[in-house]
């Protein structure tokens, strides 16, 4: 039985199904053929950084690639920047060829796509190699490169300079630019001429004229508009611009300009207006260009420093008449005011006396070291001074040293010889402001470069110079000496500062009552020879007038007994 087709047509069909059978069997095994072939290797004609890779497994071709590059791997860059040329190793750049992901890019794995197999039969490319970047050595390089190229930017700042404000202008300028310079430098790797160019880029500053106005108009100007005050208990310090200047600067932060107060400084001229240890400071009287001046009291103030920057800044912006804050501290007055200074009357200069002697180097220590003592010494109304007291015992510590005095009519040796010197000159001082003698010795014998019957000398723990001020005025004693030398005579100056309270005269009187020298010979090291001379008597007296009157007011004797100056022979 048949299905009714003639038996031509059915041999015909059954041929034609062998022959599709059989191309299907020839196409798949040409296809699996091609993708046998192709495998895991990198497509044919494919080329790294001009090195042919393809047809080789990847594997294969990583060897290959990094063998084809051997000779260029280290070859040096050359790195152009304004004409100027650097050869740089890529070891320098931190350049590395990674061949592993450079075969990667270039293709190179199993696949059954009939794109993918004509392509590895049929295509490939050119690639460049992938490039590993070592970021902190190629920032090195960077850095290196960029030093001495272009005009770095000056950012605009405000200054204070002489209690003012001084405005710096920004200025832009040029800077390599390190991300081209970055790319330009890792693209030039590997190439037949390694070349570089690396360009500039203009530097912007970051303060620019914007931030330099907005510093001035918030900060800079109103700051230095008036002074400020800063009130510590019932004591206000008065700070001027051109105190508080230098304490002062603007930094940038972020792009803008901001306040830096400068503590150290602020802090210093704080206590240079306060006790800056904590214990108040008296006023005083003192000679400032040869004219008496009042040094203002300093309160004895404690605080912190934080406090002082806080409450400072809080109001140098503020307008006038709101610059003044108190500041958190304990404060303690000075026991003798500003004020108590000024109502002493020190204004002018009411007597001066100047004495000289020969060149001795003991002379020029001791009067000098009592001078030191004796200056800036202050008077009030109704005190005594005493040179003793004042000057303190004459011993090595003190700054003294040995040399003559008169001892039982003769010279000898001692510790402190001169100071009768100082002696002499501020007894004749004290003598022409008219203040009251309380206590004065004169020489023993009479020394021929002192003024007769005006003199006075001292010893420690026997005799002393005394006098008060009873006048209603404080003094001020300032004493100078210019030392000696082999050729010239010292010079001692005593000078007392007051309110001119007496006009004084002075006469002194014919010598009387003679006695001459006895000789005495004496033996040992302590032995000075000595050709003597006569004593005697003699009267001075001192004249009183009101300042700008002719009348006496009253006047004072004083009487001196001078002993014979002795002979002395030495054995």
């Amino acid at each position: 039985m048949t299905d009714g087709t003639p038996p031509r047509e059915r041999e015909g069909g059954r041929l034609v199904l062998l022959v599709i059978a059989g191309l299907l069997l020839l196409v798949g095994a040409g296809w699996t053929a091609a993708y046998l072939g192709a495998a895991d290797k990198v497509p044919r004609g494919s080329t790294v950084a001009g090195v042919d890779i393809g047809g080789h497994t990847r594997a294969e071709a990583a060897q290959v690639l990094k063998d084809g590059l051997v000779s260029r791997v280290a070859a040096p860059i050359s790195v152009s920047v304004n004409g100027q040329r650097t050869p740089v190793t890529p070891e320098e750049a931190g350049l590395s060829i990674d061949y592993v992901a450079s075969v990667a890019a270039a293709g190179g794995t199993r696949s059954w796509d009939p794109k993918y197999l004509w392509n590895y039969y049929t295509g490939g490319e050119g690639l460049d190699a992938v490039v590993g970047v070592d970021e902190v050595r190629m920032q090195e390089l960077l850095d290196r490169l960029a030093v001495g190229l272009g005009r770095p930017a000056r950012d605009g700042a405000v200054k204070f300079v002489d209690g003012g404000v001084r405005e710096v202008d920004p200025q832009a300028g040029e800077e390599l630019d390190p991300d081209a310079a970055r790319a330009a430098i890792a693209a030039a790797y590997l190439r037949n001429d390694p070349t570089a160019e690396l360009t500039l880029r203009p530097a912007r500053p970051d303060i620019d004229a914007e931030d330099v106005k907005r510093a001035l108009d918030e900060f800079a100007n109103p700051a230095m508009s008036g002074p400020v005050t800063l009130v510590f208990g019932n004591s206000p310090i008065r700070l001027l611009p051109r105190d508080f200047a230098p304490a002062l600067a603007m930094k940038a932060e972020n792009g803008v300009l901001v306040p830096d107060l400068n503590v150290a400084k602020l802090t210093k001229l704080i206590d240079g207006a306060i006790s800056g240890n904590g214990a108040p400071v008296d006023a005083r009287v003192a000679l400032v260009r040869g004219k008496p001046r009042v040094i203002p009291a300093k309160p004895g103030v404690s605080y912190d420093p934080a406090d002082v920057s806080r409450a400072f800044l809080k109001v140098v912006t503020r307008a006038d008449g709101r610059r003044e804050t108190k500041v958190a501290a304990t404060v303690q007055d000075a026991d003798f005011s500003t004020a108590d200074a000024r109502k002493l009357k020190i204004r002018e200069q009411v007597s001066t006396f100047t004495t000289y002697y020969p060149y001795a180097d003991y002379r020029n220590i001791n009067i000098g070291r009592a001078a030191e003592l004796i200056t800036g010494t202050i008077l009030k109304p109704g005190e005594t001074f005493s040179l003793n007291d004042t000057v303190g015992e004459r011993t090595a510590e003190n700054g003294f040293t040995t040399g003559f005095i008169i001892s039982d009519g003769i010279f000898k040796e001692d510790l402190g010889g001169g100071v009768s010197q100082m002696a002499t000159t501020t007894f004749n001082a004290m003598f022409f402001a008219g203040l009251k003698d309380i206590e004065h010795k004169p020489h023993s014998f009479y020394i021929d470069r002192y003024p007769v019957g005006r003199e006075a000398t001292v010893a420690w723990g026997a005799v002393d110079l005394q006098f008060q001020n009873d006048t209603p005025y404080g003094v001020l004693i300032d004493a100078h000496v210019t030392p000696s030398t082999p050729s010239a005579q010292g010079v001692v100056t005593v000078s007392m500062y007051s309110t001119k309270h007496w006009d004084i005269t002075t006469s002194t009187g014919d010598r009387y009552n003679f006695v001459g020298p006895a000789t005495r010979t004496l033996s040992g090291p302590a032995c000075y020879p000595n050709t003597g001379y006569d004593g005697f008597d003699i009267d001075v007296v001192r004249y009183f007038k009101k300042p700008g009157e002719t009348a006496l007011d009253h006047q004072e004797q004083f009487h001196t007994h001078y002993i014979p100056s002795d002979t002395v022979i030495c054995k």
